[in-house]
């Protein structure tokens, strides 16, 4: 049984005892910054423009692309920052997570709560003011996922946490389009779908390479509870299912021969590494060896290569 308290250390030590006149300016800017994990927010950014291209079938007004940017940055940012809020705790044990701001009294909860808490208010205003209100209830609505279904509920609960956690992260796809049509239709859900698939196979590789920092703070992430070979195994079943998913969209017309083409090349590839994998595990190899990160860099570069033709193929059709 896994629980939600691990030690008496208070998170973010560091911050009961730093005042705000040693803490520079400029490191203080650079940490609210760090709270909205910006490296998180480009894959976000990665699928929802080009499904503006998708939705327009061409290139969008620029002005509505920049406006849906900044309002699911701003969104995504308050999420993660109310994420860091929840889990100070367990940050503060675990390697990967050490230098957050919270943890280093960078900054303190209180001010992390509220920045959360504004950005949250002030990216559903923009969305509903500048774009459309049914892109600020989709903003809104992966936010609360992310921090209250995901962060408060699953995370430290069950090892099929990151599956339906993943939800939040696929809600960019619905709010690109969103943004352009003020509706809904097959294309964005197919690729929402692609993403749900994607999301487990793309983190569980990460979560092997760090299993013992996630076990550490008693967070059931499926490597910690599970054999590599079991993880292995999941991670070739999703990974299936994920690009027969992205194979959906020509046949409905919605893309033509380029994406198609992209869709099967990445694709193959992707189910090369899986299987790779899920060899080694099988002939029980791990450490470096094990090589899981090589699923998970590529993960990332396949996700941009199918968004980018996603953009792309509506210029050639």
């Amino acid at each position: 049984m896994y629980v939600t308290a691990v030690e008496s250390r208070p998170a973010g030590v560091l911050g009961t005892s730093q005042s705000t006149a040693r803490r520079p300016f400029g490191a203080r800017v650079m940490a609210f910054v760090a709270l909205t994990k910006p490296r998180i927010i480009e894959l976000l950014l990665i699928t929802t423009v080009p499904v503006m291209f998708l939705a327009q079938q061409g290139v969008p007004d620029l002005t509505l692309v920049l406006l849906t940017c900044l309002g699911g940055y701003l969104s995504a940012g308050g999420a993660n920052a109310l994420n860091m809020y929840i889990d100070r705790d367990i940050d503060a044990l675990m390697d990967r997570t050490a230098q957050r701001p919270l943890v280093t009294g960078m900054v303190s909860p209180r001010e992390c709560l509220s920045f959360g808490i504004s950005l949250a208010v002030v990216s559903t205003l923009l969305f509903g003011l500048t774009v459309n209100w049914l892109s600020a209830w989709l903003s809104l609505g992966a936010l609360l996922f992310y921090v209250v279904v995901y962060t408060m509920i699953l995370k430290r609960r069950t090892s099929q946490n990151i599956v339906w956690g993943g939800i939040a992260g696929c809600m960019p796809v619905l709010i690109g389009w969103s943004a352009v049509t003020n509706s809904m239709a097959w294309a964005p859900v197919i690729l929402f779908l692609v993403i749900f698939f994607w999301t487990p196979p793309h983190y569980w590789p990460l979560s092997m390479k760090v299993k013992e920092d996630y076990a550490r703070v008693g967070v059931p992430m499926l490597p910690v509870i599970a054999s590599n070979k079991a993880v292995a195994q999941q991670i070739v079943i999703y990974s299936w299912v994920m690009v027969a998913v992205s194979l959906l969209l020509t046949p409905l017309g919605y893309t033509g021969w380029f994406y198609t083409a992209v869709a099967l090349a990445a694709g193959g590839w992707w189910l090369w590494e899986a299987h790779a994998l899920l060899n080694r595990a099988k002939a029980e190899v791990t450490g470096g060896k094990l090589k899981e990160m090589r699923l998970f860099h590529w993960s990332i570069t396949y996700v941009s290569l199918l968004f980018v033709a996603v953009a792309v193929d509506p210029f050639l059709r």
